[in-house]
């Protein structure tokens, strides 16, 4: 087991989640950031980040960090933190492709006493079940004598400039005692929010498995109670504000739920639990409902288009917003295209509008290339999807100049008053 002192790190994956701790790490520690992308890699090393998730004034001035896509570069490093995606397959099925890849990558570079630590979100039994056997075949050591292995789940909040890596409680947990307390002390000194040390791996997965499906039960009922409510005539932000003034009242709201985490992870404890012989319900029914809301969104912007006389099938719509949250061009599992996707069902034409998207991601990811300028007398109809600052800040009369004489607003977000739209969630 490797002393703090002696400690050479490696993070493997440099997106949202990799690169801040890259930096952080980096600030104490020689850090090597290993990523496949050879542009991601270029971009970081002219002190530039995309996603904006580290200043690029910090990002210059981390001395020992260094970028790679070399493998040979890290075969001197004696931890390596694993920080690639996990996300779902068409069948909502956990992909484990990134996550085997950075295994095999690892491997290559592993040696006796090192300790691989993984960040990705699985299911509870996922690292011991999946990733060490790939560790031990790569590189012909054995678990638990020859190397050892930690699991401290992310908690990267994208776009969150207050809840930053450092100030966040950080779950710990090693393959063996040793192991953990070393893993624990590793994190103890870039995370000055301090750490919980859990009493296994399976624990630690377990516990950032259920954060998001918690999360993700609780906005699907508020969404099915907006849908209630709609047929009620009730506007259900004011049910909520009222209903918020009790102590113990949860403040979630109803809207899209998107993103690399609440929309994807239950769907990794639920593969689990089937697999062991439990169908879950109530999970699988919030999610159902979640995914189910952009239908729900173009579906009722259709019916208050055509009872306003509005010809849809010669109308242009307007989405304001493509990332899967507001104020942070992260794209990834924006449930925004099921709105696009459903007008385009109907023959409707949309544009759509973001200026914290990279086109040509949006248009890699999705095919969608979002429009650049915003003309006036243009739209039968505007849907405001994402609560970006720069649409938080447009009066009702910006938005209906861009419309025709008849159109439809609706509010997603509830950026605007009730009264002054057509229509929100």
């Amino acid at each position: 087991m490797n002393e703090l002192s002696n400690v050479k790190l490696c993070i493997i994956g440099l997106g949202y989640v990799g690169l801040p701790l890259a930096v952080e790490f980096g600030k104490i520690y020689p850090t090597i950031g290993f990523d496949l992308n050879i542009n991601r890699i270029n971009e970081l090393d002219s002190g530039t980040d995309s996603t904006l998730e580290v200043p690029d004034a910090e990002l210059k001035e981390v001395e020992q960090l260094k970028f790679t896509t070399d493998i040979n570069t890290i075969t001197d490093c004696n931890v390596f933190i694993v920080a690639v995606p996990t996300p779902i397959d068409a069948a909502k099925r956990p992909d484990f492709k990134p996550l085997e890849g950075a295994s095999r990558t690892v491997a290559r570079a592993l040696k006796k006493g090192d300790v691989v630590v993984y960040e990705s979100t699985v299911y509870p039994g996922a690292t011991e079940e999946i990733c060490v056997p790939l560790l031990e075949k790569g590189s012909g050591l054995k678990y638990n004598q020859d190397f050892f292995c930690g699991y401290s789940p992310e908690r990267i909040n994208p776009g969150d400039q207050l809840h930053r890596l450092p100030t966040i409680v950080k779950i710990t947990s090693g393959s063996t005692p040793e192991t953990a307390l070393f893993v624990d002390e590793l994190y103890k000194s870039i995370i000055t929010a301090g750490t919980f040390l859990a009493s296994s791996i399976k624990v630690a997965e377990a516990a950032k498995v259920i954060e998001n499906t918690q999360r993700d039960v609780n906005i699907a009922l508020i969404n099915e109670l907006a849908l209630i409510f709609d047929k009620l005539d009730i506007n259900t932000r004011e049910v909520l504000a009222a209903a918020g003034t009790k102590w113990n009242f949860l403040p979630f709201q109803p809207g899209l739920v998107g993103g690399h985490c609440i929309g994807v992870d239950p769907y990794y404890l639920t593969h689990k639990a089937q697999e062991v012989g439990y169908h879950p319900k109530m999970i699988l029914a919030g999610r159902r409902l979640n995914d189910h809301m952009g239908h729900y969104i173009a579906s009722t912007v259709i019916k208050k288009m055509v009872k306003k006389g509005i010809d849809t099938a010669n109308s242009r719509i307007l989405v304001m917003g493509l990332t899967f949250k507001e104020n942070c061009p992260d794209l990834r599992n924006t449930r925004v295209t099921d709105i696009i996707d459903e007008f385009s069902e109907y023959g409707i034409a949309v544009d759509v509008y973001d200026p914290w998207v990279n086109s040509d991601e949006a248009f890699r990811e999705y095919a969608i290339r979002p429009v650049e300028d915003l003309q006036e007398g243009t739209y039968g109809g505007i849907v405001l999807a994402v609560a970006h600052q720069e649409f938080a800040e447009m009066s009702i009369t910006q938005l209906r100049s861009l419309c025709k004489d008849k159109s439809v607003i609706y509010d997603v977000k509830s950026l605007l008053p009730p009264d002054q739209v057509d229509g929100c969630l």
